[in-house]
């Protein structure tokens, strides 16, 4: 009774001493408001405004604007122009945008297929935002065929090339040991280059967000946190006692989830490059990326070729690394969202940069009693050329 009795006021002590600095917090920013910002007092020359441009959509005879509000406070949009040309527009659900708020700006407009078109929208204070539609062509609908067609790229760029990479598998398991540290050396280097690839592709498409998604720090959020959570995954697995084999088999899977991650990506790149019209964009995307994607397959399966796992495994493995592309297909195609094109990139940066970094483990273990950092330095730098070179094809 006495021990329960004195633990409570305990409790309340620590509870208050938590919310002290808080309460304290809260009044020094009153304090600063009532004195209109210590004195200063000083209000902007212009209206801060931002309107991001989140997705365009056409259709016979019509434009869609989904736009975003990311300024301070709301807009009011009172005017649009088509190449110099002012025109009739309707807003959904209103006018007036609040902050963070989305809207869909609809123009009547009898756009040309392959036509070019500069739009700008003008708020309330007369403040400009504008956006381009460099090659006019009918925006995709969400249907089965549509969804059918997204399905078979994401099989071309992911599932086939990645399977075909693993057929290596037996020709392989005939190489000595310096070959098959090569191999792992390559396999780190192909990571190490989808990994800066894919960390670049993310802070190029958060330069485009608004102020209030922090794009950058959206990216770092991403790969931070997915390589601190596998890692945590890693170590408990090896503190279980899992043998060897087991581990390797570990580390192919998490191979294949870090390459299906940065396929996801791949999938949204090229899912948008169609949706927009880019047709011609989009197939050579495709090619380039079916020339590439034959290597991670040959990634996935570098630490098991000392073992015999299972054909299911394989399957498995075959699945995680291609099929995101399919998904990422759909996304792209049909409801593309820039936040989340940042994660996806950065949550597969953080894997293969994880990734890389048991693979470097495994690599110095397998090396312990016979160094060979000539040959780890040839496939590092072999792995990134490879990928550098197939890059040629896409860019």
């Amino acid at each position: 009774m006495n021990h329960t009795a004195s633990s409570r006021p305990e409790s309340s002590r620590t509870l208050l001493l938590f919310i002290a600095p808080i309460l304290l917090l809260a009044g020094v920013i009153a304090l600063f408001l009532l004195t209109n910002g210590a004195g200063l007092n000083i209000e902007p020359a212009a209206p801060i405004e931002e309107l991001q441009f989140e997705r365009t959509v056409l259709r016979p005879g019509s434009i869609e604007l989904h736009v975003r509000n990311t300024s301070p406070q709301a807009i009011t949009l009172s005017q649009a122009i088509i190449n110099d040309a002012i025109w009739p527009y309707t807003v959904s659900p209103g006018p007036t945008i609040p902050r963070l708020g989305r809207a869909v700006v609809t123009l009547q407009y009898p756009w040309v297929e392959a036509g070019a078109y500069a739009i700008e929208l003008f708020s309330s204070n007369s403040i400009a935002f504008g956006t381009e539609i460099g090659v006019a062509a009918e925006t995709v609908t969400p249907s089965g065929a549509t969804l059918l067609s997204f399905t078979l790229i994401g099989l071309y760029v992911g599932v086939i090339p990645v399977f075909l990479g693993m057929f290596w598998l037996p020709a392989l398991r005939q190489l000595g040991p310096r070959w098959l540290t090569f191999l792992m050396a390559v396999t780190a280097g192909l990571l190490i280059y989808l990994g800066v690839d894919a960390t670049a592709e993310a802070l190029e498409i958060a330069g485009e967000l608004g102020g209030p998604f922090q794009g950058v720090g959206l990216v770092g959020i991403g790969i931070v946190a997915t390589f601190l959570l596998l890692d945590a995954i890693t170590r408990r697995q090896v503190s279980v006692g899992r043998s060897e084999t087991a581990q390797r088999l570990t580390l192919a899977f998490m191979i294949a989830t870090g390459i299906g991650l940065h396929n996801l990506g791949e999938g949204l790149a090229i899912g948008a490059a169609y949706s927009v019209g880019a047709a011609a964009l989009g197939t050579f995307l495709v090619i380039g990326f079916i020339i590439q994607n034959i290597t991670e397959g040959l990634g996935i399966i570098a630490p098991v070729l000392k073992d015999r796992p299972a054909l299911s495994s394989l399957v498995y493995m075959g699945l995680i690394g291609g099929a995101p592309a399919v998904i990422g297909a759909w996304i792209g195609g049909l409801t593309f969202s820039q936040p989340l094109a940042v994660l996806f990139l950065a949550i597969g940066a953080g894997a293969v940069f994880e990734v890389v970094y048991e693979i470097a483990k495994l690599i110095r273990k397998d090396t312990a009693k016979r160094p060979m950092p000539a040959t780890v330095f040839a496939g590092v730098t072999a792995g990134m050329l490879l990928l550098y070179m197939t890059g040629l094809f896409i860019k």
